[in-house]
């Protein structure tokens, strides 16, 4: 039977995490096993440059974790060396970092993640790492919302060159 002291530990620790789980956007589960100190010191420092927060806990810890957090489905992926990443803005981020790591490291495996709460597949965080960052989402909304309004200052600009063309041509004949 474990003692008082290790469960208020393991309490804290369940607490701790679910925390970090209720306010972050969006986090991704990781095997991280078969990865050397280097490797993962590197991987480390980019998440956290990022805004990501990494750890690693044991299976039964994340799972009592994610209960408290009301993230239903990470069950299936609660098996073997697991670590999460966690971003509390940034819904791309963590994705994008692991996939491209474990592109690299045959051993690192995409396990699933969770978007809002909402659980999702490695197919799905692969894809959300594909996609563009924040601010060249926004760039290119405004690109497409400021399309339109070019194309017609354009329209109206050859039109109004045209109509100078044509005044200048009717001045030009009348003065030969």
């Amino acid at each position: 039977m474990p003692s008082v002291k290790a469960l208020e530990q393991k309490k804290a620790v369940v607490n701790s995490i679910a925390e970090k789980l209720k306010s972050s956007c969006a986090g991704v589960l990781v095997n991280y096993q078969g990865i050397n100190v280097t490797d993962d010191t590197a991987l480390r420092k980019e998440l956290r440059e990022a805004g990501v927060e990494y750890m690693v806990a044991k299976n039964t810890l994340l799972k009592r974790a994610a209960e408290s957090a009301e993230i239903s489905g990470l069950e299936p992926s609660l098996e073997g060396a697991t670590a999460v990443a966690v971003s509390e803005n940034d819904y791309v981020a963590a994705s994008r970092i692991l996939c491209k790591f474990a592109e690299s490291h045959e051993f690192f495996k995409i396990k699933s993640g969770f978007i809002d709460g909402k659980v999702i597949n490695s197919k799905e965080v692969n894809n959300l790492a594909k996609l563009p960052s924040r601010e060249v989402l926004i760039a290119q909304a405004l690109g497409g919302l400021n399309a339109p309004i070019s194309g017609f200052a354009n329209v109206l600009n050859g039109t109004i060159r045209g109509l100078v063309v044509a005044l200048n041509a009717i001045a030009q004949k009348q003065s030969a």
